[in-house]
């Protein structure tokens, strides 16, 4: 059994889609629940080992990466598992086992959404 959130999808013009985890910083104050959304995501991202294994993952071609790809990040095999997990459970990959193999990938919406809360809704300077 998993406790995974995924951060939602941002494309909110495409019907299917929800809306995105949390607004920008500087749209308003965040409720209790887009805080804990928001935090869980930049703690996750606030070990230099996970930041580096989301960004390889992120950036390794075909938009997945297989773990064999992605462990030399200078920590044991059983502590890049650990960090691996943490940013699943942050929503910020999902994964899926290929015989032996674990592929993991960072969907796009992540990546948009982490994008949309760090901009400014401001357009006047």
């Amino acid at each position: 059994m998993s406790n995974t959130q995924a951060l939602p999808l941002l494309e909110t013009d495409v019907p299917e889609a929800v809306a995105p985890c949390c607004p920008p910083l500087t749209e308003r104050p965040f409720t209790v629940d887009e805080a804990e959304t928001a935090a869980r995501m930049f703690k996750a991202l606030g070990d230099p080992v996970r930041l580096r294994l989301f960004s390889a993952v992120a950036s390794h071609e075909g938009g997945e990466a297989c773990v064999c790809d992605i462990s030399d990040v200078g920590v044991s095999q059983p502590t890049v598992s650990h960090h691996l997990k943490k940013l699943k459970e942050a929503g910020l990959l999902t994964s899926e086992r290929r015989g032996t193999w674990v592929y993991y990938r960072v969907e796009p919406s992540v990546l948009a959404a982490m994008g949309k809360l760090l901009t400014s809704t401001s357009t006047a300077s």
